[in-house]
């Protein structure tokens, strides 16, 4: 029972992966065909961030309140209405209205079921699981480029997604009784009975600040690749928009191998070690970037941030209990989750304004600082807030 559980726990990442890349790989067909700018993909991400925020504080509550199970089926469920209505949309502003939805769906999930594997599981479950993500964020662009290469249109791609994720709610629905009796809320693997914080006191917590300030910036990488790695191609390389969207699922797929790989990597390595190395990656792929050339050398540069980025958030995450102790987990992976979703909602925008109005092809320069700043910030962290002895490897 306990590896069909797990087994559920990856089917739900699946299931929170397969929206999250389709905005920036259907953009370049959509913004034409809605009569907005190019940067108004923007406005879209911060809706769905700021749902995902809200949500994610939120995610302490409702778990407690319904169990970890029910969280997820709901949110599935949540997801899959907000993709439908996405595919009958026929208004920017609609679009909008959907957005919200389409955050609140993934924020409670996201913080729920990760505070549940980093207590309950070893690391290279953790890769493994943020591995499902990466596997339903490489279906989703593909999906996306078929439709869009078949002449469907980016409407029929988002359908055939939410047909999927309906799927996926009915599985989940159906296994809630494996849930039963099993510790979903916040406790951890010795049944640590955990205090709710209050956002002042978590801020007081050595090393909260700085770990808060690395996952935005690592948020900020990943959801500014995702949105505009094809609109770089399209625009800056000269690919095609349809080529562009199936290309683009090649930094999905430097995520979902990087963490399959991971997985057995973090037998060997601790999750601080894994992190450094996932950034020395990242700067090699953007370092590709710059290099002039082809459209194909931006391809293996966009690989190899997703190789990068593949062990920092499993990692981060499942270091939490031991940075922060099992009785501050869910509360610190809760304002960790939100941070993240702030540097999600601000920074592709950011990105976006600075591609109509400078250009695009300044984004590996901007990726670069990012990662810069989560370098610092998570230098820091190791020195404030080390590892408790007992880290399970």
């Amino acid at each position: 029972m306990v590896h069909m559980l797990l087994a559920i726990i990856y089917l739900a990442f699946i299931s929170l992966g397969l929206p999250d890349s389709l905005l920036g790989a259907a953009w370049p067909t959509m913004y034409p065909e809605f009569g907005v700018p190019v940067s108004y993909a923007g406005i879209i991400s911060m809706i769905i961030a700021a749902g995902t925020i809200v949500s994610s504080l939120q995610s302490d509550r409702l778990t407690r309140l319904l169990g970890t199970g029910k969280v997820t089926a709901l949110s599935v469920a949540m997801t899959a209405a907000a993709l439908f209505g996405f595919s009958f949309t026929k208004s920017f502003w609609i679009l909008c209205v959907w957005a919200v939805p389409y955050g609140l769906g993934a924020g409670s999930v996201d913080a729920a079921l990760n505070n549940y594997v980093a207590l309950h599981y070893k690391s290279r479950h953790m890769s493994w699981l943020h591995c499902m993500w990466g596997l339903g964020a490489t279906v989703g662009p593909y999906l996306m480029g078929y439709a869009l290469s078949g002449g469907q249109g980016w409407n029929i791609g988002y359908r055939y997604i939410g047909m999927i994720q309906i799927v996926l709610t009915a599985i989940l629905i159906f296994s809630l009784p494996l849930w039963k009796g099993r510790n979903t809320g916040p406790a951890g693997t010795e049944e640590v009975e955990a205090k709710a914080l209050s956002m002042k006191k978590i801020l007081e917590i050595p090393g909260a600040k700085e770990v808060m300030v690395c996952f935005f910036c690592y948020c900020a990488v990943e959801q500014t690749v995702i949105l505009w790695a094809s609109s770089y191609l399209t625009l800056y390389k000269g690919m095609s928009a349809d080529m562009a969207a199936s290309f683009a699922s090649i930094f999905f797929i430097g995520i979902t191998v990087g963490r399959a790989v991971s997985g057995f990597i973090t037998i060997k390595l601790n999750d601080t070690q894994m992190i450094r190395m996932g950034q020395a990656l990242i700067a090699i792929g953007v370092f590709i970037m710059l290099l002039p050339g082809t459209s194909m050398i931006s391809l293996v540069g966009l690989a190899f941030i997703g190789f990068g980025c593949a062990p920092i958030y499993p990692c981060i995450i499942h270091s939490t209990p031991d940075h922060f102790g099992a009785d501050k987990s869910q509360a610190v992976i809760g304002v960790q989750m939100a941070s993240a979703y702030v540097g999600t909602c601000l920074m592709p925008p950011l990105f976006g304004l600075i591609a109509n109005h400078i250009t695009v092809s300044l984004l590996p320069i901007y990726l670069l600082i990012l990662l810069a700043l989560m370098v610092i910030m998570h230098e820091r962290l190791t020195k404030k807030a080390p590892i408790l002895a007992g880290q399970r490897a």
